[in-house]
């Protein structure tokens, strides 16, 4: 194929090269997630139950009741089409940080296109600032380098040239200087970035702990209703000899059985949850996630980019002359030759950041600006082994400078030094490095510059110093530790790059056991056993590669830990992946680091990520509260149903589909959402990590649950029975029983704001939905009793304020006994914080 470097492809070659290979995407299947929504709400054991309670209504002819069914079925369904529409907004929130396009050279043009365009073959140019589209072959370079640390996890920069193997570019890596042409030789799937795209589809995501026990506690108890439904249809058909009736009971007590609320609640939280994150700039692929942050005990973080800021800035030179280092992170730049002559080797318009920190440190402190007297009139590009530039400057008197830079030992091979000169540099220059700066040599030339030669290898130097620059860490990264650690959060760094590097990094932000290094090759030469001794002790973690980082995440998980992890690299996103909290950066994180992680941080700040830990434990701990809310009220609803067919009671209808739907689902979620907006409790923050194997569901978290429910039931049933007796109809009695569960459901929701503090002190906590779901709540009951149509469909009865003040009375008796032993709780600790101080 003719395909020079000046012409390109044809469009006949390229339409050839496309069909033959196919397009630069990831050809990731898309999925129906709407059908998989709506397969699963099918599949739900209320919507089947509303399905034939409805059925029986229209058979028995009772319109407006089959008419509430199916809309109640519709409130159900609708919810998890909402929970779905929210996850699709939030990828395509994710589609919006970037919109990749590509310079190529076709039909001898340079034209910009969107880079799914590329083709095999294709002539790329890229350029300073720009993202490499595609793995590709360099066939013309300009003082290239190329930042490959999205890939490899270095920070600095690599050298590119025509030879092998620097003459390789990799999709997704960022050019920092110069410029190049390359000939595409992979695109799509087949580029290195596809590669490791493909693999993480290998990795299997897992249900939290807590959506498990969810599931199971719900199907445990639908067996439960299945023999409690055949067992009261019997008892009603043997009572009524009318098999829809009895149906039509035994559906109602499976429908009270059933805790429906409780996956309503747990989805509401998460959705609310990640809108709460989303407004702090932390963008949530997977709601259930946020439930995860708050059990988080490990979070390990990338050093390039999220611990450091990803610019190489100027932190000290070593002047050879005057045998002086300045060191620069403690004082103001200084006017040197080394400085001087490291500016005049670097480009006139920098874009490099170690270019651009010399330029601004020599702007700042040069009593004189040469530079707009200088001309440039000859360079020589980075280029060697080891690499290292030239420029030559002219005056407009006729003064020149020969400026040089680059690796020390290129340098010192064209220098007339002696071998204990040079010695004692190499000291130097690794006492520089052991610091974590990297370290580049200076020098100046005397050659006649009417005779240069070909090569600046051929050129004789004066060695003037050494340069030495680091990557400096976030300002406030020390302070993110530091929180992290009162949060009983282990934090570990891991880093593609020196060992040395890693650790002058920890120690400079303070990172507890900075000492102890394991390098990438020690990870993969492991035993699984070993590794998970090892990572409980090691904290710093360098020169990983992705199967190295995937393997210390997978030893934590192993150890019961719950991982968080960092990263904004391709060689991230298997780890990202299988990490139980994924965390890419959103301004310079590769599109695999996005679609591997569960959040991101959408303007790469981690201070966000201990905002989102606050948060899940506010979330998990106000999720507590609402669950076992929903268990408390959902046992004098089974039981209202059951107890006065099992004791004969005059009136044993007291509860039909109708009353169970309404309280189920609608004043059970809409009172459990008040407690999404209490605050987080006192010292939470400053508390350990709660363990993910820790359960709602238990005898010990359940049991002043269950015996809540009991004392309401006993107050509902009892105040039904005391009327019953008076001799009030059924109509009356269902209407006083209503009106009790009512009144204890909003008493129940004030006491349980808080399982230590008292109803009186939470009163004080700002929640604006309290007062809103509490007057919303009133309004229902009493148009429930004193509007026709409505009190028709409840076949209710109007109460007088006698009665109402006594349902009122009965369920605040029923409900405040509660505050007793939260008392005790409190006198408690207070004996054991005194015995402890």
């Amino acid at each position: 194929m003719n395909n020079d470097i000046k012409r390109g492809l044809s469009s006949e070659e390229v339409i050839s090269q496309r069909e033959k290979y196919g397009s630069n995407a990831s050809d990731v299947k898309k999925e129906n997630k709407i059908l998989e929504v709506i397969k699963e709400i099918i599949s739900e054991p209320l919507f089947v139950i509303l399905v034939c309670a409805s059925v029986v209504y229209f058979v028995l002819r009772e319109y407006k009741e089959g008419v509430i069914m199916l809309l109640a079925l519709t409130f159900v369904s609708g919810i998890s089409l909402f929970q779905e529409s929210k996850s699709r907004n939030a990828v395509d929130a994710l589609k919006k940080l970037s919109s990749p396009r590509a310079k190529v050279i076709r039909n001898g043009i340079t034209d910009e296109i969107d880079a799914v365009e590329i083709v095999i073959d294709d002539l790329i140019v890229v350029e300073d600032g720009s993202f490499v589209p595609a793995d590709a072959v360099i066939v013309e370079a300009h003082d290239f380098t190329v930042n490959e640390s999205i890939i490899t996890g270095e920070a600095m920069p690599a050298v590119k040239e025509l030879s092998a193997p620097n003459n390789l570019l990799y999709q997704g890596t960022m050019v920092t200087s110069g410029s190049a042409i390359a000939r595409v030789n992979a695109i799509g799937k087949a580029t290195e970035l596809g590669k490791i795209d493909q693999s993480l589809k290998e990795i299997k995501i897992s249900k939290t702990p807590l959506q498990l026990q969810i599931r199971n506690f719900v199907r445990s108890l639908v067996g439960v209703g299945v023999i409690a439904f055949v067992l009261v249809w019997g008892i009603n058909y043997y009572l009524s000899k009318s098999i829809l009736h009895g149906l039509l009971h035994g559906l109602t007590l499976a429908m009270s059985i059933l805790p429906e609320e409780i996956p309503v609640a747990f989805s509401t939280f998460m959705a609310l949850g990640a809108y709460h994150l989303y407004k702090q700039k932390v963008i949530v692929l997977s709601p259930h996630t946020v439930e995860t942050l708050g059990a988080a005990t490990v979070i390990c973080v990338d050093k390039t980019g999220t611990i450091t800021q990803n610019e190489m800035r100027l932190a000290a030179i070593y002047d050879y002359e005057a045998k002086c280092l300045y060191d620069y992170t403690k004082q103001a730049f200084n006017s040197n030759s080394v400085l001087e002559y490291a500016m005049w080797s670097s480009e006139s318009d920098p874009f490099d950041n170690m270019e651009k920190s010399i330029h601004q440190a020599y702007a700042e402190c040069a009593v004189t600006d040469q530079r707009p007297f200088y001309e440039m009139i000859h360079e020589y590009p980075l280029g060697g082994r080891p690499p290292m530039m030239t420029h030559v400057f002219m005056s407009k008197n006729n003064n020149h400078i020969i400026a040089v830079k680059g690796a020390l030992e290129a340098i010192l091979d064209r220098s007339v030094l002696s071998e204990t000169e040079k010695s004692n540099l190499r000291k130097n220059s690794a006492a520089l490095a052991a610091k974590g700066y990297r370290v580049l040599g200076v020098g100046k030339s005397l050659e006649d510059v009417k005779h240069l030669p070909a090569t600046q290898q051929e050129l004789t130097f004066e060695f003037l110093g050494l340069l030495a620059f680091y990557d400096p860490p976030k300002k406030n990264i020390s302070q993110i530790l530091k929180q992290f650690y009162e949060a009983g959060i282990e934090v570990k760094m891991i880093t593609g790059d020196y060992s040395e590097t890693a650790v002058a990094i920890a120690e400079q932000i303070h990172m507890q056991n900075s000492s102890v290094v394991l390098m990438g090759e020690e990870v993969t030469s492991m035993t699984e056993n070993e590794l998970r001794e090892r990572v409980r002790v090691t904290n710093i973690y360098a020169r990983m590669f992705p199967e190295a980082k995937l393997r210390v995440i997978e030893a934590l998980k192993a150890n019961g830990e719950v991982v968080a992890m960092t990263g904004d690299g391709v060689n991230d996103g298997p780890a990202l992946k299988a990490a139980h909290i994924g965390i890419a950066m959103g301004l310079k994180g590769s599109e695999v680091a996005k679609k591997s992680a569960s959040l991101i941080l959408m303007d790469d700040d981690l201070v966000h990520m201990t905002e989102a830990v606050a948060l899940g434990r506010r979330i998990y701990e106000n999720l507590k509260k609402a669950i076992l809310y929903i268990i408390s009220i959902h046992i004098p609803i089974v039981l209202i149903v059951t107890v006065p067919l099992i004791l004969s009671w005059t009136y044993r209808d007291l509860f039909s589909p109708i009353h169970v739907i309404f309280l189920e689902l609608i004043m059970g979620p809409t009172c459990s959402i008040v407690f999404e907006k209490e605050p987080i409790e006192k010292n939470s923050m400053k508390l350990a990590p709660r363990k993910m194997s820790l359960t709602f569901f238990s005898w010990h978290e359940l049991s002043l649950s269950i015996v809540q429910g009991m004392v309401i039931t006993l107050a509902c049933l009892g105040t039904g029975y005391y009327f019953m007796q008076l001799g009030s109809d059924e109509k009356e009695v269902r209407t006083i029983v209503f009106t009790t569960l009512i009144f204890s459901n909003l008493f129940l929701t004030l006491v349980n704001r808080s399982f230590t503090y008292s109803v009186i002190s939470t009163l004080k906590n700002k929640n604006k939905l309290l007062p809103l779901v509490i007057v919303i709540s009133l309004i229902v009951l009493f148009m429930s009793i004193f509007v026709p149509v409505i009190r028709n469909i409840f076949e209710f009865r109007i109460l007088d304020y006698h009665s109402i003040l006594f349902c009122l009375m009965a369920s605040f008796v029923g409900v405040i006994w509660v505050e007793v032993p939260k008392y005790s709780k409190r006198r408690k600790n207070k004996i054991s914080q005194a015995t402890n101080g």
